[in-house]
């Protein structure tokens, strides 16, 4: 993209200024100062780069609009340099090609070597598609297919090449595909994957119990990618514990394991994974269906785990003290949503586990915990936290807040709220302020209590434009859909921030991003 970097404010108010800029294209505007007979310029007259910077921060559907304006503007919307990520799926805001010959057209006019990353629907999945990006994109690196609305696949069994470089793969999964006879064409070609993600269709299944398929040999595909460093397992019905134990017997590079959403997670091979891994510092399990005496049984002593997600399992309290008094440089924990995690966790981690190394720590839904455990807990080690989530527990309030927000002075993400209705009301300018004047580095902001029960009053204005001013590095602003919601998305607004304010109901705030394989663990 762009040269410079830019956060998100200045990208939408680039777009904007050159969206404005479009409508009067081929208006002349007046250059301050200058004589009547040399003052009218137009667009016409901005050099080439500084076209093709700006073009840099449209998506490609406006750039195809842009293309249509001039004969000029057409040559700069399809220099390949602005076609290095491609989205060919439309319902995710991606580009719609409406034949199989348009896009080989595409591939061999627009794109060629500048392709570093492409999206494929289902449709477009060809073996002629896949032979022309080998042959005219040599330096793709990317790339996600997109089966998962598939109901058949097209023939593959002529299919020669495909492309060769690749270090990042998606594969969106059907429910009813088996994908033997395409992925036999491929294991030759990506040897060298580094980040898999295998995406399943958890988010779509029913609730009647289906017939479930394994319709992706996992044991045949971790023979094909020893290289692996960081494998994404989301939300795949048919991957259970051998299949862990499958990757980690060939990947000895693996430094992230992600399997959330598998229900068939048991951690029965987690002892087996970590001797063989001995790089493995991310593990994310969230709503596994994790057995304690099977995390017990891990040497935990031993591994180079950093970064770590229990969130909605069944661990035990006994677990979780073992697991935390154990583990010996752990910086990342989410542990929500476990009732087993209460005031003696929290204590007998303090006493004899190390957390003096943590940086992110996510309970969100720990209802066992009580604010004055979790007060000293902070009181030590609140410091030195970038992400904090303490959200979903009806009895911490602003209160705990207010007094903790001086020790959290290096926090970067903040989620606090419960939706639930409370019988107390949250004095929401006084806590704004008290975010304002001690968290300059503040980057992410959550407050998920129900708008019902946000006390302001007409002097909020200034409490918002405090934080405006002091949280400069402040990029998102997140709070239930409300009148609150709708004044402080104005005031932000008024001074051309328009994509920090945002509701609850499009975006959620985490501590994943501050995950050291963050940016590889993205996936559309």
């Amino acid at each position: 993209m762009a040269a410079v970097p830019v956060g998100p404010a200045g990208q939408e108010l680039m777009k904007s200024a050159f969206m404005s800029i479009y409508k009067m294209s081929h208006q002349p505007f007046v250059m301050v100062g200058a004589e009547p007979e040399i003052s009218l310029e137009t667009i016409e007259k901005l050099p080439d780069k500084v076209l093709m910077h700006i073009f840099s921060y449209l998506t490609h559907r406006e750039i195809c609009r842009m293309a249509r304006v001039c004969r000029k503007w057409r040559l700069i919307a399809y220099d390949t340099r602005l076609w290095k990520s491609v989205s060919l799926r439309p319902e995710i805001s991606g580009l719609h090609v409406g034949s199989l010959e348009a896009l080989l057209a595409l591939i061999s006019i627009r794109f060629g070597p500048s392709l570093r990353y492409i999206e494929l629907p289902i449709e477009l999945i060809t073996h002629t598609v896949l032979h022309e990006l080998s042959n005219k994109c040599p330096n793709l690196t990317h790339m996600l297919l997109d089966f998962s609305t598939a109901m058949q696949l097209h023939d593959f069994s002529e299919m020669q090449a495909f492309p060769a470089k690749l270090k990042y793969m998606v594969i969106c999964l059907s429910e009813v595909i088996f994908m033997e006879g395409f992925m036999r064409k491929i294991y030759n070609f990506i040897n060298g994957l580094e980040i898999l993600h295998l995406i399943g269709t958890y988010e779509k299944v029913e609730e009647e119990e289906e017939e479930i398929y394994e319709v992706i040999n996992v044991h045949k595909l971790k023979s094909a990618t020893p290289n692996l460093r960081v494998i994404n397992l989301y939300g795949i019905n048919f991957i259970d514990d051998s299949h862990i134990d499958a990757f980690s017997s060939n990947c000895i590079q693996l430094e992230c394991l992600a399997v959330n959403f598998c229900n068939k997670v048991t951690g029965s091979t987690l002892k087996t994974l970590f001797q063989r891994s001995r790089r493995l510092k991310c593990l994310l399990m969230h709503q596994t269906s994790l057995i304690s005496e099977h995390v017990m049984a891990v040497e935990w002593e031993k591994v180079s785990l950093q970064e770590l997600d229990i969130s909605a399992t069944d661990v035990s309290t006994e677990c979780l003290i073992d697991l935390l008094t154990r583990i010996p440089n752990l910086r990342f924990l989410s542990a929500g949503q476990l009732n087993s995690f209460n005031d003696t966790v929290l204590k007998a981690w303090m006493e004899g586990g190390n957390p003096r190394n943590l940086i992110a720590l996510d309970l969100d839904s720990s209802d066992n915990l009580t604010d004055d455990a979790l007060y000293k807990f902070l009181s030590r080690h609140g410091q030195q936290l970038s992400g904090l989530v303490l959200s979903g527990m009806p009895h911490i309030t602003d209160q705990l807040w207010m007094s903790v927000m001086p020790i959290l002075n290096n926090a970067k993400i903040l989620v606090m709220g419960t939706p639930e209705r409370l019988g107390v009301n949250i004095h929401v300018d006084q806590l704004m302020d008290g975010i304002a004047n001690n968290l300059p580095r503040l980057e992410r902001l959550e407050l998920r209590w129900d708008p019902q029960n946000l006390r302001f009053s007409d002097k909020s204005q200034k409490a918002i434009d405090i934080l405006r001013v002091k949280c400069l590095k402040l990029r998102c602003l997140v709070l239930n859909d409300g009148r609150y919601y709708e004044i402080v998305k104005a005031n932000f607004e008024r001074a051309d921030r328009n994509t920090v304010v945002r509701t609850s109901t499009s975006s959620r705030v985490s501590n994943y991003y501050l995950l050291g394989n963050y940016k590889d663990l993205v996936f559309n």
